[in-house]
């Protein structure tokens, strides 16, 4: 049976690289019924696109979406820096299919406010080529990090993570991500808003945040490179979703069955269920 959801939020999946974890955002997305989807943000990496690496998981990713939006879900691309191309259709609606650079909803009767949030990021505004070298550095550490796992497994020993720990260790990277969420949360408050909702720092959250102004929600949904996280929102309730602590939930079957499918062949059914939005 799949869950029954209001709203699933998902950032940062990075379609075209090496880190993407694209069959188990395959098996998540199979195993939950949303009456809306947003897409916070680089969710494909035309960055770092390559038509030599874009594998079948990746596609019937794109395809699944297409397939919700048929099928009445509500889809909202949320434009990032990885995917900042697409900013040029903003505004675009395709049947239930809608791509913004902001997003604001009323969920039962609160105010929330969604958004991708590179814009708070100076390394992108002033030095882009700076972030898009970061960018293919982070990648090419993610595969060397599995790299690393796959032996650390058959040793029987835990997965470890270099980006965390490099992350966790430089003092410049944790201000970074203190001075994000300060900033997003100073400006919801000053907007009156009650949940501020953003991807980019690929760090999941969900915390409460009062000032001398007021106080607000600060949800961060992390990303699908590292953390394999979404938030879901149900029942006037925001909770984390984790795939690693939650996938006994999931029923894997369904995706399997779906990749027997030749990469053309989806590509195809894809742009079919693409056509039928329009």
């Amino acid at each position: 049976m799949k869950r029954k959801v209001e709203l699933v939020v998902i950032s940062d999946v990075h379609l075209g690289t090496y880190g993407c974890h694209a069959k188990e955002l395959l098996n998540y997305l199979n195993s939950v019924k949303p009456k809306k989807i947003i897409l916070n943000g680089d969710i494909i990496d035309i960055w770092q696109f390559r038509k030599r690496y874009f594998p079948k998981a990746h596609l019937l990713i794109i395809k699944k979406l297409l397939s919700l939006a048929t099928k009445g879900t509500k889809v909202y691309y949320i434009t990032g820096n990885h995917d900042e191309k697409l900013r040029r259709f903003s505004d675009t609606k395709m049947g239930n299919i809608q791509i913004v650079d902001k997003l604001l909803l009323n969920l039962d009767g609160k105010r929330a406010w969604f958004f991708h949030g590179d814009v708070f990021d100076a390394s992108i505004q002033h030095a882009k080529w700076i972030a898009k070298l970061g960018g293919w550095g982070y990648d090419l550490l993610i595969l060397f990090n599995r790299f690393i796992n796959y032996f650390l497994e058959k040793a029987g020993r835990e997965k470890y993570s270099l980006s965390k720990k490099i992350k966790n260790s430089v003092k410049s990277a944790l201000k970074f991500i203190d001075d994000f969420e300060t900033t997003a949360t100073d400006l919801a408050i000053d907007n009156e808003f009650d949940y501020v909702v953003c991807g980019h720092i690929h760090q999941p959250c969900i915390k409460k945040i009062k000032t001398a102004k007021g106080s607000c929600e600060y949800l961060n949904s992390g990303d699908w490179i590292e953390n394999l996280t979404a938030l879901e929102y149900n029942n006037e309730r925001w909770t984390l979703y984790s795939y690693q602590d939650r996938q006994h939930l999931l029923a894997p079957e369904e995706p399997l069955l779906e990749e027997e499918n030749g990469g053309f062949e989806v590509m195809l059914a894809a742009m079919k269920a693409f056509k039928t939005t329009l």
